[in-house]
């Protein structure tokens, strides 16, 4: 699947999820530049051009966010409330991409407008098939208005 599309921000806290979400898609030859925000302030340092990245050229935003719950700093749930509550970020594609099993934090992310939420698997190769259906569906299927 060969794709060329925009940047996915990737906020993932475990160097192991990173480092596996970082090779399914080399694996299934998903191109695009990944930027990785290691908590959840990072994340809304990135979105916003604050903080470490004040200055950042906002005209670039994500094509897709990959959002871990489980975060230091600023929990997912939180950046996805941020998120949603700002006109420069409200229709960014979100996916919750998590190993939390708790059915409330399905319920509060679609709540909080998630567009997706994906358990992620233990399986490296079905953690990579997940990822290729992600990136296909979110980056080379799904239509999103310019922001």
């Amino acid at each position: 699947m060969e794709n060329n599309a925009g940047m996915i921000l990737l906020v993932e806290d475990n160097k192991t999820d990173e480092d596996l979400t970082l090779r399914a898609f080399k694996k299934n030859n998903l191109k695009n530049e990944i930027k990785v925000a290691r908590d959840g302030e990072e994340a809304l340092e990135f979105l916003y051009g604050t903080g470490r990245y004040a200055g950042r050229d906002l005209s670039e935003m994500p094509h897709l966010i990959l959002l871990d719950l489980k975060l230091p700093k600023v929990d997912g749930l939180e950046v996805l409330r941020r998120i949603r509550a700002e006109a420069n970020t409200r229709l960014l594609p979100v996916v919750v991409l998590t190993s939390s099993k708790e059915e409330q934090d399905l319920v509060k992310s679609y709540s909080l407008g998630a567009n997706s939420y994906v358990q992620k698997p233990v399986d490296f190769t079905e953690f990579a098939s997940a990822v290729a259906q992600l990136g296909c569906y979110w980056l080379v299927l799904n239509q999103t208005p310019r922001l």
